[in-house]
C-alpha cells in the first residue's frame, strides 16, 4: 500500500532564494521538528545524486534516513527518493516552486509514502497522520524560510 500527502505555501521571498534554502536539506531541522539531525553527502552544492542523512523521530522511535536527490531543475523542480531500508519509505518526494507576480514564490510539497513488510500496516496511520500535519508543515516551511532569507 502507498499513498500521497501535499501542501502548497506562499512564501514572500523570491522563487531563487526559496529553491537555495529547500535544496539545502541541512535545513530541514528548521521546519521539520521530527529531523533530529542531518548531513549532506558529499558536502558540495546540491545535485542529482547528492544523499541527506538524517537521524528523525518517529512514533517515539528514533530511524537513520537516507534520500537521494534524482532531479534538480533549479529554480522550479526538486525530486528525491528515500534509499533507506525502513518499514515506511518515501517512494517518491519533491517541491513544485512558481515564481510569483510579487516576488513571492509558491512551493507544492509532495510525499509519496509506501510500506514495507510490517509497514504495509503502519502506512495508512503515517499517511492520516502526514495529511493531518501537511497545512502545518506547509506553514513551518513558509515561517522558516521567511526566517531565513533575508529581504534583498
Amino acid at each position: 500500500m502507498s499513498g500521497e500527502f501535499k501542501a502548497v505555501v506562499e512564501i514572500d521571498r523570491p522563487v531563487q532564494e526559496v529553491f537555495a534554502y529547500l535544496a539545502d536539506g541541512r535545513n530541514d531541522p528548521q521546519f521539520s521538528p521530527r529531523v533530529l539531525g542531518i548531513e549532506r553527502i558529499p558536502d558540495t552544492p546540491t545535485a542529482v545524486g547528492t544523499v541527506f542523512r538524517s537521524t528523525v523521530k518517529d512514533a517515539g522511535m528514533k530511524t537513520s534516513r537516507e534520500f537521494r536527490i534524482t532531479e534538480l531543475e533549479a529554480p522550479v523542480k526538486l525530486r528525491w527518493t528515500e534509499v533507506s531500508k525502513n518499514s515506511v519509505t518515501v517512494r517518491e518526494g519533491g517541491y513544485d516552486l512558481e515564481p510569483l507576480t510579487d516576488g513571492r514564490t509558491r512551493v507544492s510539497i509532495f510525499n509519496v509514502l509506501e510500506g514495507h513488510g510490517l509497514g504495509t500496516l503502519l502506512v495508512g496511520l503515517a499517511l492520516t497522520a502526514a495529511r493531518r500535519d501537511a497545512p502545518a508543515f506547509g506553514t513551518r516551511i513558509r515561517t522558516a524560510a521567511e526566517k531565513a532569507i533575508i529581504p534583498g
